[in-house]
Parts: structure tokens; C-alpha cells; sequence
């Protein structure tokens, strides 16, 4: 399985869907929280081609998007190969 990262903030009600939807698929996930530690922020922003909310979520090394962006691959049915690709 790619390795899974996501950035997140703790008062954020996307980024929790967002580990919800990858807990309930048994994904584990590497998560950056961006309050605690503001220059992940940056961080994140670079590598997120300038995505400045969060949650910003990647997958091996492909940058997936937000929250929607997650879902959309769920509800299309491309995730499941995303993660094992």
C-alpha cells in the first residue's frame, strides 16, 4: 500500500471526514498538524502546488487534493486502486 499523507488542523470538520474515510478503509496515514506547527504550513503550501486550507492530503507522491477531492475518488471508485497502485 502508497504511503499516505495528510495535513491537517485539529478544529477542522473536513480534515476528521477525511481520516475517517481512510480509518474505515484501514489506511494508515501520516498526519501533519499544520497549528501546531506553523511551518509545515508552508510546507504544505509548496507542495500542494499553492493549497493553502486543509485538509491536503497525498498519496505515495501524487497530490490528491482536499477533502471533496478524497470522496469524489471514493465515489468513483479509483481510490482503492490509488492506495495499492
Amino acid at each position: 500500500m502508497k504511503t499516505v499523507e495528510i495535513y491537517t488542523t485539529p478544529i477542522c470538520g473536513f480534515c476528521n471526514a477525511a481520516k475517517r474515510l481512510l480509518a474505515s478503509k484501514n489506511v494508515e496515514f501520516t498526519e501533519y498538524n499544520v497549528m501546531l506547527k506553523p511551518a509545515l504550513r508552508a510546507e504544505m503550501t509548496q507542495r500542494a502546488n499553492g493549497g493553502r486550507t486543509v485538509p491536503q492530503i497525498f498519496i505515495g507522491d501524487e497530490h490528491v487534493g482536499g477533502c471533496d477531492d478524497l470522496f469524489a475518488l471514493e465515489q468513483a471508485g479509483k481510490l482503492d486502486a490509488m492506495l495499492t497502485e
